[in-house]
């Protein structure tokens, strides 16, 4: 079950199944102003840096470090997953140097994100094994089967699908995800036709897609068990003013981010 956190005036969604720390962020809790206010997190759209610095210092001293001190994913819809340690630490406003939708680590006290405004974000751990990942779900990334290539990242660090626990964040829910055929079709060929539920087609000829079932479906597939899998049922798009919507606000928005971190280590 998701519950939310207000914690030093950050408002972040939390999955009760995953024992780390974790935030899924909101809109609220930070400086930038007008369309962008109050927390966003993503420096492409507008915001001037010294608004997104402080935003990203308020969600990194969530988990006891700086906005220098943690790892982020460059995102370009694929499938690449990047394992990433200390020397992967970013520092916040420079370029990504590297593309990477997915990132997993085994090193304690390295907060690692991902970043939203629709699409699916997923956090893993087998916090047993101490691996994690923030693996950022768009359409084309899941149908390229990244969820895989993480699985396959953290299982190369220890960790086991059996072990895993798994927490699918606020997205745009099938409710407001409106494709035409080619989503639903790629969809298809990626589970293997096991599909039951996760569309629903309207006389229009258009689709409605249920992208979050269908990452957890994939979950399911590679051997994680349904009862460690969460997922968020706030739709971004029906709750515009909670989250970023790229489809709502047709491009003219922010970011969130989810985030997690093994205990540990000194970043």
């Amino acid at each position: 079950m998701f519950v939310q956190e207000n914690e030093n005036g950050i408002v972040y969604m939390r999955s009760n199944l995953i024992p780390l720390k974790h935030v899924f962020t909101t809109r609220f809790g930070g400086v930038s102003t007008g369309y962008l206010e109050s927390l966003n997190l993503i420096s492409n759209h507008g915001d001037e840096p010294e608004n997104i610095r402080e935003n990203f210092r308020r969600v990194a001293a969530l988990f006891g470090t700086g906005p220098d001190d943690c790892a982020v994913t460059k995102q370009v819809h694929g499938n690449v997953v990047r394992t990433v340690t200390m020397d992967d630490r970013h520092k916040c406003l420079d370029r990504v140097p590297y593309d990477a939708d997915g990132i997993v680590t085994a090193t304690p006290g390295l907060p690692i994100f991902c970043f939203t405004a629709d699409c699916v974000p997923v956090l893993l751990c087998d916090a047993e094994a101490g691996v994690i990942g923030a693996i950022h779900c768009g359409w084309r990334s899941s149908v390229s089967d990244i969820l895989n290539n993480a699985l396959r990242a953290m299982q190369a660090l220890g960790a086991e699908p059996a072990h895993l626990r798994a927490a699918i964040g606020p997205a745009i829910g099938a409710c407001c995800f409106e494709t035409d055929d080619d989503v639903p079709d790629a969809i298809t060929a990626w589970l293997s036709d096991d599909t039951e539920g996760l569309f629903f087609h309207r006389d229009d000829g258009k689709t409605m897609v249920d992208l979050r079932a269908a990452n957890a479906r994939r979950l399911i597939q590679l051997g994680v068990p349904a009862e460690q899998i969460d997922s968020s049922e706030e739709c971004t798009f029906c709750c515009h003013e909670k989250y970023w919507s790229h489809r709502y606000t047709r491009g003219k928005r922010g970011g969130q981010a989810a985030g997690i971190a093994l205990p540990g280590g000194a970043a």
